[in-house]
């Protein structure tokens, strides 16, 4: 998922947390607002950083950063106290964003194995998808014994470990010069290389938009709860609902990398159909449609590894990550505006409605990744 973090017990329903805490459907869309502006605004100059100075540590900052936008809604269970955990978690979601994923790549690169990206990518995603299939199944119980206390308290432990432990990722220093690479010119100078690499080809330009839009929609899933919400599902089952297009998705990505190779035709095909599921779950009015949105969410995940990898292959400068994050920029953008279609929605009995009308732009995004790729 968009915003997918493997371990926390908080993502199946912190929703559903500042909903109970007095907080509008307009007003929790107007929260992710705040997040993708956040994102968007850090994602290239984060990436430039990351091609300037250590990958492995800015990923971990994120991390601590993310955590730290967790406690905040602990202590601070309040519209600004929720804005603060935001605008912590897009800073920290914009410090790893594109910065781990260049690092896998260099390092298979320098090993010889860049043809093996899809396949680590998807191994990788599989495993932190079933960590917050995990999550979102014990957040079930944890929620009924201690309530989001518990529930949040766990996340911030969880993902903050998960920053400690980055910092033991194996990193081979980067052939960089001062005078190229180094201090405040240097960092430019990153920015200018990463920006130049995606405007001067064309091929490049087409996969970052590939790239951006797929994930740009999975913005959708912040609604899932509500979604379960209005079709009857108790809160206490919320958690156990969501579990399925996590499930979905782990096995999506799993299969990127058996099938790296698939054309753009049948790729863009199963993100048509993806489109379609999403609208026909959402109008279901009932728990079960959350079935055909699973798996309308694990094709979505199949199709990021897909589009990312062939990102990846197309880059050929030195400012990987600053190219990936031009990317995360676009799906922020996309994110945004899926957030504002909500925010036009004042009451929860909406959402499925405009969750739905999400399936037409996507309907477009399918037939794009269908169309030849400029040279």
């Amino acid at each position: 998922m968009r915003a997918c973090q493997g371990g926390v017990l908080l993502y199946p329903v912190y929703a559903l947390l500042f909903a109970d805490a007095g907080v509008s459907a307009a007003g929790i869309s107007t929260l992710f607002v705040v997040w993708s502006v956040v994102a968007f605004v850090v994602e290239v100059p984060s990436g430039a950083w990351a091609d300037s100075w250590s990958r492995r540590r800015l990923y971990a900052i994120g991390a601590f950063l993310t955590a730290s936008g967790y406690a905040s809604w602990l202590v601070w269970p309040a519209y600004p106290g929720f804005a603060l955990g935001f605008v912590l978690w897009g800073l920290g979601g914009a410090l790893a964003s594109g910065s781990i994923e260049a690092l896998i790549y260099d390092e298979l690169a320098a090993d010889g194995a860049a043809g093996r990206y899809a396949a680590v990518a998807g191994r990788g995603g599989t495993v932190e998808i079933l960590a917050m299939l995990s999550a979102t199944v014990l957040a079930a119980p944890a929620y009924a014994w201690g309530g989001y206390r518990l529930v949040g308290a766990a996340s911030v432990v969880v993902t903050a470990a998960g920053g400690l432990v980055a910092l033991g990722f194996v990193e081979a220093p980067r052939r960089q010069t001062s005078d190229e690479w180094g201090g405040a010119a240097g960092y430019l100078r990153t920015i200018r290389a990463g920006l130049r690499d995606v405007t001067r080809s064309r091929r490049v330009a087409w996969a970052v938009a590939v790239a951006a839009l797929v994930p740009g929609f999975t913005a959708l899933d912040e609604y899932l709860p509500l979604v379960s919400r209005a079709a009857g599902a108790p809160t206490v089952a919320v958690p156990l609902l969501f579990a399925l297009p996590s499930l979905a998705m782990a096995g999506g990505s799993a299969l990127a990398g058996r099938f790296a190779t698939i054309g753009r035709g049948r790729l863009g095909g199963a993100v048509g159909v993806a489109a379609a599921l999403l609208a026909a779950g959402a109008l279901s009015g009932h728990p079960a449609g959350m079935v055909p949105i699973a798996v309308a969410f694990g094709v979505l995940q199949f199709a990021i590894v897909i589009t990312e990898t062939r990102l990846q292959e197309a880059i050929s400068g030195r400012a990987r990550a600053t190219v990936l994050s031009v990317a995360g920029f676009v799906s922020e953008v996309v994110a945004v505006l899926v957030y504002t279609l909500f925010a036009l929605g004042a009451h929860v009995a909406a959402v499925p409605l405009l969750f739905a009308a999400c399936g037409i732009p996507l309907l477009a995004t399918a037939a794009a990744i269908a169309r030849r790729t400029p040279v």
